[in-house]
């Protein structure tokens, strides 16, 4: 009974997601972000997999010496990995309405500095799903501010790696504040 409610509930919200997206210009890759932002909190906050994730960042040979598989979760979280790029490049390609092969360089930039910008450390084992988001977002808004003021790309390039050479040097200075660098 639990899980057939679950089940209408999850049937009933993602009806309502379609309908707003099909008739009020609610783009559906926010649908589909929301989705995916619902999911990996609820994977990395309340399950033993997500754990073993944070234990594996933080230190892989305790994690190891803990009795968490190492290879086994890293090979998951390289499937993972997979999976997400190829619903990026399919989004990407929707948006473009064309494929090519150098569609997504210099994308991993915006990657790394969007998860320093959201909290995640240098040393590994801290982050959030949520800061990871709002990292992203801050990226997005400088990207499409320097568009709208017309910068040319090696001006773009230079903001986004002083943004994120900030971001880390913010981390390794808050760590060595706190007494809790490696």
């Amino acid at each position: 009974m639990f899980a057939a409610k679950n089940a209408l509930a999850v049937v009933v919200v993602m009806f309502i997601a379609v309908q707003l997206a099909r008739f009020k210009n609610l783009p559906w890759v926010l649908v589909l972000l929301g989705a995916l932002v619902l999911a990996y909190t609820t994977l990395t906050n309340r399950s033993v997999f997500g754990r073993r994730i944070y234990a594996m960042g933080g230190n892989p040979l305790a994690a190891r010496l803990s009795g968490v598989n190492v290879k086994s979760v890293s090979f998951w979280l390289f499937v993972n990995m997979g999976v997400l790029s190829a619903v990026a490049g399919i989004v990407f390609a929707g948006r473009l309405n064309q494929a090519g092969p150098t569609a997504g360089n210099m994308f991993e930039l915006d990657a790394i500095a969007a998860a320093f910008i959201g909290g995640a450390a240098v040393q590994g084992g801290v982050g959030k799903v949520i800061g990871a988001i709002t990292g992203g977002l801050i990226m997005g808004v400088i990207n499409n501010g320097m568009s709208l003021l017309g910068a040319p790309s090696e001006r773009v390039m230079l903001i986004k790696g002083l943004v994120l050479l900030a971001a880390v040097a913010f981390d390794i200075w808050t760590k060595r504040r706190s007494g809790t660098a490696r």
